[in-house]
């Protein structure tokens, strides 16, 4: 067990979580930057895709991390691009929801196989049990950190 809050393997394994999500974004950036859209265009753009139901700006804006301004922002260049639109809510006309337009879809599977290519070149090698190990690991801190917000 690793209790103790500054110890050298709790003190790595932040240090770890945090350079390897950052590293993963920025390789995922790299690999995206021919299709002219950045790390908040793209990761928006997949949430709005994975989600099943249209998503209001404000919990777009908490699921990519980002204050409601910047989505605001964001959801701007994105629909001068055509690649998203925003209509109002049928249950709360205060409230705008997003939707991926086709070019949108068209960008977001580019990006889903980009993703994909860099998490198999990451990923392919390792057993799947070690995986399955991390995942469930990264998952439980997930939660805990969010019972905690």
């Amino acid at each position: 067990m690793c209790n103790q809050p500054d110890s050298p393997v709790g003190e790595r394994f932040s240090a770890a979580v945090h350079g390897t999500a950052r590293g993963w974004r920025l390789l995922i950036d790299k690999q995206l930057k021919h299709l002219g859209i950045g790390q908040a265009g793209w990761m928006t753009i997949a949430m709005v895709a994975k989600s099943k139901e249209a998503m209001s700006q404000r919990a777009l804006a908490d699921l990519v991390g980002v204050e409601g301004p910047s989505m605001v922002s964001m959801l701007d260049r994105l629909e001068r691009e055509g690649l998203v639109t925003r209509a109002p809510s049928s249950t709360d006309r205060r409230v705008k929801l997003v939707h991926l337009t086709d070019a949108g879809t068209t960008l977001y599977q580019q990006v889903k196989e980009q993703a994909n290519a860099v998490r198999t070149s990451l990923l392919g090698d390792i057993a799947p049990a070690q995986l399955q190990a991390a995942t469930e690991l990264l998952e439980l801190l997930r939660t805990r950190i969010e019972e905690q917000l």
